[in-house]
C-alpha cells in the first residue's frame, strides 16, 4: 500500500522552491509538485485589477493535477483568496496560518520583517484576524526593510540575503524578539540565528511542524 502523499506547490518566485524541497526532504512519505507565477506579484503591485479569480484558477488547476493537498507558498496569494469561493475536496495549506500561530504564542513585543511592500497589508490583517479569533493578544510592529525585494526578483540571492543580514544586527538588542514573514527570508533568518544562537520566527519552522504533525 503506497503511503506517499503528493503536495502541489503554488509559489510567486522560483527561489521559493529550494526553501520547501530542503524543508521536506527528509520525509519520504512526501512528494513535493512545484507550480511557479512570478506575474501575479507584479499585478499585485499594481493593485488595479481583481486576481482572486486567477488564484482560484491557479488552485483548480493545480488540483486538477491528482495531488493531495495544495500548500500556498506565498502570502499575497493567501490574502487575494475569497474564503466563500474555496470548495476543494482536498486541504488548502497556508503557509502563514501556522506561523501565525506561533507568533500568537510568543509574549514579549515582536517585530515582524518584510521585504516586499505589498504583502505588509494583508499579512498584518490576517495575523490580527487570526489572533482575534484564537483570543490571543499580540504585540507586533510590521517593518520593511526597504529596497531589498527587487534583488530576489532579479535573482540577486546573495545581495538580498546580505541586506536582510545587516538590517538584523542593526535591530539586535532592541529587546523584541524578531520574526520574518516571508519564505524568501528564512535563509538569512536561519544564518543570522545560528551566527547568534538566538531563535528567529519564520514560516518554515512551523509549516513543517504542522504538515508533519
Amino acid at each position: 500500500m503506497d503511503l506517499k502523499k503528493t503536495i502541489g506547490c503554488l509559489h510567486a518566485h522560483h527561489s521559493n522552491i529550494d526553501y520547501i524541497e530542503q524543508a521536506f526532504n527528509s520525509f519520504l512519505e512526501i512528494e513535493l509538485v512545484h507550480f511557479v507565477d512570478p506575474g501575479l506579484i507584479q499585478h499585485v503591485a499594481t493593485a488595479n485589477v481583481d486576481l482572486s479569480f486567477k488564484v482560484k484558477d491557479q488552485l483548480e488547476w493545480i488540483a486538477s493535477c491528482g495531488v493531495d493537498a495544495i500548500l500556498i507558498t506565498c502570502t499575497n496569494y493567501i490574502a487575494l483568496l475569497k474564503e466563500d469561493e474555496l470548495s476543494f475536496s482536498i486541504p488548502i495549506i497556508k503557509i502563514d496560518e501556522p506561523f501565525f500561530q506561533s507568533l500568537c504564542e510568543v509574549s514579549q513585543p515582536q517585530i515582524i520583517l518584510f521585504t516586499n511592500p505589498a504583502t505588509v497589508d494583508g499579512t498584518m490583517e490576517r495575523l490580527y484576524h487570526y489572533a482575534k479569533l484564537h483570543h490571543k493578544t499580540i504585540n507586533v510592529q510590521a517593518t520593511v526593510i526597504d529596497n531589498t525585494f527587487e534583488l530576489i526578483m532579479q535573482g540577486n540571492k546573495r545581495a538580498y540575503n546580505n541586506a536582510i543580514l545587516q538590517y538584523f544586527r542593526e535591530i539586535m538588542g532592541d529587546g523584541r524578539s524578531i520574526a520574518v514573514a516571508q519564505l524568501s527570508m528564512v535563509e538569512a533568518a536561519q544564518q543570522f540565528a545560528k551566527e547568534l544562537d538566538i531563535e528567529i520566527t519564520h514560516p518554515l519552522q512551523s509549516l513543517v511542524e504542522f504538515v508533519v504533525g
